[in-house]
C-alpha cells in the first residue's frame, strides 16, 4: 500500500521576497522582481534586465568561514531550507538519519564558480585556480551541504532536467517517501545562473526579453507582445513528510502530495513541442497518479516562460488535457513577477500553489494587457481571484524536452 506524503514546512529566496508570507503578499498585489540587474556591470549586454537578488547576504545564517567555501546557489538553498526546517519544526536528532534524505534540482549548479576560476585560469594560469572549484561547481553540492549540516544520511542525490529540475526532484522525493524508502525528505530547487556567462548565453540564444526600458512589465506570459523570458535566480525549499508520522509529532500541514507526471518532447533540443504533446502527457499522467479527473484541478502554475512558442504550446496541452473544464480552471503564470530561476523555477512556483490552497486565491497574471488569441483560457488576468482551490496543479518543462506536473491538494475529498 502507498504511503501518503504531506507538506509541512516551505522556504524561498527570491528577488521580489525571501520570506513566504511576504512573498505571498507582493505576489497578490502585482509586484515585480524585475529590474536593471545589479549583480555585475550590465553596459556591454545587449539585455540588461532581470530577477537577481542584488541584496543577497547569507551571513545570518552561513559561517562567514564556510560562506567562502559554498557557491551562491549552495548559499539559496540553504537559507530557503533552513527556513523550511523551520517552519515544520523539525527536530533531525530524534529521527532515524538513514530516513531523511535531500532531493533537489538545479539546471545549472555553480556556474559563478565556474566563470571565476575561468577568468583566474586565462588570466593567471592553472597554479591560481581555487581548490574549492569542484565541490562549489558541482550540480549535488546544494544537497550535500544541507546534508551535512542536518546530519542527513538517507537518499540524497540532485537532478538536473534544465526548467524541470525542481518539479522532479520533487516527484522522486514523493515517491522515495510514498514508497518506503525514506520518511522525510528536503526537496525543491536552487539556481544562480545570473551571472555574465548565464546572460549572455540566454540573450545570445535570443530567449530573453529586450524590454530594458520597462523591466516590470518585460514578463508577460500569454500576452499577444511577449518576446521571451526573464532570468532570475533563487530557490524554493519543501518539507515531505510521510503522513503519519507528521501527525504523531503534531505538525503542521500545509497540503498532501497527490500525483507526479513526467514525459520527454524527444524533439528539438531547446523548443517544446509545439502541439504541446509532450506536457499534456505530463499533465495526464500527474492525474492518474493522483487518481483524479480534470475537472477536479481548481488552479494551474503554469510553466509560462513569455516566449512565443511556450505559452501557445503550454495553452494546446491544458486544453488537451482538460477538455471542457480548460475554460473554468484557474490558471496563472507567476514567472510574469518573479521571472524564471530556471532550475529552481518549480520549486518556487508550489510554493505558491500550497498559497492558492491555503488562502482560497488564484494569483494573478500580471502584464496580461493584450491577449493572444491562440492563448484564450483564464490566465487570471491582472488581479488575483478568490474561488474555492482544493487541487492544483504545478507545470515545469525544460530545455532538452522534459516535462513535470506535480498535483497537491487540500486534506480533504475522502482522503483525509
Amino acid at each position: 500500500m502507498k504511503r501518503r506524503v504531506v507538506v509541512t514546512g516551505i522556504g524561498v529566496v527570491t528577488s521580489l521576497s525571501q520570506k513566504v508570507d511576504d512573498l505571498w503578499q507582493r505576489v497578490l498585489a502585482g509586484e515585480s522582481g524585475i529590474h536593471e540587474i545589479r549583480l555585475f556591470d550590465t553596459s556591454d549586454f545587449k539585455v540588461k534586465i532581470g530577477g537577481d537578488v542584488y541584496d543577497w547576504d547569507a551571513s545570518a545564517y552561513i559561517d562567514h568561514k564556510e560562506l567562502k567555501r559554498v557557491d551562491r546557489f549552495t548559499q539559496f538553498a540553504h537559507v530557503a531550507g533552513t527556513d523550511a526546517i523551520r517552519d515544520a519544526g523539525i527536530d533531525f536528532s530524534k529521527y532515524d538519519p538513514f530516513r531523511c534524505g535531500v532531493v533537489l534540482g538545479s539546471g545549472v549548479g555553480g556556474l559563478g564558480e565556474i566563470e571565476t576560476q575561468m577568468s583566474k585560469l586565462m588570466s593567471k594560469g592553472p597554479d591560481r585556480v581555487s581548490a574549492l572549484t569542484v565541490p562549489k561547481m558541482m550540480l549535488n553540492a546544494a544537497g550535500g551541504h544541507i546534508s551535512i549540516e542536518y546530519g542527513l544520511r538517507g537518499p540524497n542525490y540532485t537532478v538536473a532536467t534544465a526548467c524541470a529540475s525542481a518539479t522532479n526532484a520533487i516527484g522522486d522525493a514523493f515517491k522515495l517517501i510514498q514508497h518506503g524508502s525514506a520518511d522525510i525528505v528536503i526537496t525543491g530547487g536552487t539556481e544562480a545562473a545570473m551571472t555574465r556567462m548565464g546572460l549572455s548565453a540566454f540573450q545570445n540564444m535570443r530567449a530573453l526579453s529586450g524590454r530594458n526600458e520597462d523591466p516590470t512589465h518585460a514578463s508577460r506570459p500569454f500576452d499577444l507582445d511577449r518576446d521571451g523570458f526573464v532570468l532570475s535566480e533563487g530557490a524554493g525549499i519543501l518539507i515531505f513528510e510521510e503522513l503519519e508520522l507528521a501527525r504523531q509529532r503534531g505538525a503542521r500541514i500545509y497540503a498532501e502530495v497527490l500525483g507526479i507526471g513526467v514525459s520527454g518532447d524527444a524533439g528539438h533540443i531547446t523548443q517544446p513541442d509545439e502541439n504541446g504533446t509532450g506536457a499534456a502527457k505530463a499533465m495526464m499522467n500527474a492525474l492518474e497518479d493522483a487518481q483524479l479527473r480534470p475537472d477536479q484541478v481548481d488552479y494551474i502554475n503554469a510553466h509560462g516562460t513569455s516566449t512565443p512558442l511556450g505559452d501557445r504550446a503550454e495553452t494546446i496541452a491544458v486544453k488537451t488535457v482538460m477538455g471542457p473544464h480548460a475554460k473554468n480552471v484557474s490558471i496563472s503564470s507567476t514567472k510574469s513577477q518573479l521571472g524564471h530561476s530556471l532550475g529552481a523555477s518549480g520549486g518556487i512556483e508550489l510554493v505558491l500553489c500550497i498559497k492558492a490552497l491555503q488562502t482560497g486565491v488564484a494569483p494573478p497574471t500580471i502584464n496580461l494587457q493584450t491577449p493572444d488569441p491562440d492563448c484564450d483560457l483564464d490566465y487570471t488576468p491582472n488581479q488575483p481571484k478568490e474561488r474555492p482551490i482544493r487541487v492544483t496543479m504545478s507545470n515545469s518543462f525544460g530545455f532538452g524536452g522534459h516535462n513535470a506536473s506535480i498535483i497537491v491538494g487540500q486534506m480533504a475529498n475522502g482522503r483525509s
